[in-house]
């Protein structure tokens, strides 16, 4: 018999039906448990893809948890990564014995990529782990500049080191270091190099010659969160193409002939001179440099002072400061930097970037998110290059981000304060959770930098 009891516990058992289902909004992630199996189908689904879903999982960890739980997320990681199917680096023997591994790249990304590689090792292995160098050759014959790019490392004073020196996969009028397919390659490198207990994490080089120089002084803005240094030689890009503001917490070597005259490199490495010194001169201790304009030389200098300047150099994976121009390479922005993950870009005009400056005192993090746009204010006659820029700020009002947060940013048994461009956008005490950690490991494939809680940022709440 159906009494009114009876209709009242069915109402009740309809009204909630759809939040015991749903468990969520629409459009939001399913929540998983963080299970071995769970895991690491989540990372092979999502490994080297141009977006990547998040990994939603309520499970909280305790302060005493994280270095365990980090290690247990980064050997699913490792398990993940070794079940994927792709090219993996060679075994690494040394140097002088040339040996070449070749990855293929993605064709939509460029048309009959291939690269060779040169992957060798010089001395004997550190107990933290070999540096790394990743060495760009210049824009001759391919064949030839790849073959003195392996006799150059041979020669270099920077071991006990490693060497990755790869061949550009195609030549002609516009195929450079900075473009799609290479900058898949060079994540493709961070991630399996930072996989092998052979490679110090926190030790990793970026530099080239000429047409690698001006690859390298890219790369070195773009990528400067994996940096320990970098040292573009015989280059000189406008800074617009390559933001020194990045460079904050990295070493930066850059030796250009002071005769060298070719798309105007000699003041073009000036203009970047000039910058880093403005900025040391602001942020003591932070810009560390050595920028020079050779006498008397051409293109052509000793390359033989820049890997055993940039050697001495250790990365701080997560520095306590730092500004992040985040520009685009080939229409490729980043997805995050250091120990902040963009959600929603806040510039959306043509032309514009956002720049995040965090800096962090005691529990008290300060963010200011501005939008910034360049006029050229100075341009060569000849080639229509950009030589010197002027750089207009406005607030960001729009965007959100996620700011990753660990023990070694702040104390997580006490409240944390973020400010946003002076106002306050969280106040509260970060939870500790697993899916932090997963989704953090995804974004930068990095060990030194497993997160195991975040805040979220809308700057439209604020």
């Amino acid at each position: 018999m159906i009494t009114r009891r009876t209709i009242q516990l069915f109402t009740w058992a309809f009204l909630l039906m759809p939040f015991a289902v749903m468990g969520e909004n629409p459009g939001t992630p399913k929540k998983k448990k963080a299970t071995e199996s769970a895991v690491v189908t989540y990372f092979t689904e999502n490994i080297a893809q141009d977006s990547i879903q998040t990994f939603a999982c309520s499970q909280s960890i305790k302060a005493g948890q994280i270095r365990q739980m980090q290690d247990k997320v980064w050997q699913w990681w490792k398990k993940a990564n070794q079940q994927l199917k792709e090219e993996k680096l060679i075994p690494l023997k040394p140097l002088t014995e040339g040996g070449k591994g070749l990855w293929k790249l993605p064709a939509e990304k460029e048309p009959n990529a291939q690269m060779p590689y040169y992957w060798g090792s010089k001395g004997i292995r550190p107990e933290a782990g070999y540096p790394l160098f990743l060495y760009l050759h210049g824009s001759g014959p391919k064949d030839d500049e790849w073959y003195t790019g392996w006799k150059l490392a041979e020669m270099f004073e920077d071991g006990p080191s490693v060497y990755f020196i790869p061949q550009i996969p195609n030549e002609g009028g516009y195929y450079r270091w900075w473009q799609k397919a290479k900058i898949y390659a060079w994540e493709r490198l961070f991630r399996q190099a930072l996989l092998t207990d052979s490679i110090n994490p926190n030790r990793l080089y970026c530099f080239g010659i000429s047409e690698g120089g001006y690859g390298s002084q890219r790369l070195a803005s773009y990528y400067a969160d994996y940096l320990a240094a970098a040292g573009p030689m015989a280059g000189g890009e406008p800074l617009i193409n390559a933001p020194v503001e990045n460079c904050m917490n990295i070493g930066y070597s850059m030796l250009t002939g002071a005769q060298d005259y070719g798309f105007y490199r000699h003041i073009l490495t000036q203009n970047t001179k000039e910058a880093f010194d403005s900025l040391e001169q602001k942020y003591p201790g932070h810009y560390r440099h050595r920028i020079a304009l050779i006498p008397g030389r051409g293109h052509g200098i000793d390359y033989r002072p820049t890997t055993p300047w940039l050697k001495d150099f250790v990365r701080t994976p997560q520095p306590k400061s730092f500004i992040w121009e985040n520009f685009e390479m080939d229409g490729i922005y980043r997805k995050g930097f250091y120990n902040l993950v963009v959600l929603e870009r806040s510039n959306t005009k043509e032309g514009e970037r956002t720049v995040y400056v965090m800096d962090i005192q005691g529990n008290r993090i300060n963010l200011e998110v501005n939008n910034v746009s360049y006029e050229v204010t100075e341009k060569d006659p000849q080639w229509g290059i950009g030589l010197k820029y002027k750089k207009t700020y406005e607030p960001a009002h729009s965007g959100k981000f996620l700011l990753y947060l660990s023990p070694d940013l702040v104390n997580l048994d006490q409240e944390v304060t973020v400010y946003v461009n002076g106002e306050k956008a969280y106040e509260g005490k970060p939870q500790l959770r697993m899916e932090h950690l997963i989704n953090s490991c995804m974004v930068f494939t990095d060990p030194q930098r497993l997160f195991p809680a975040a805040v979220t940022i809308d700057l439209e709440k604020i």
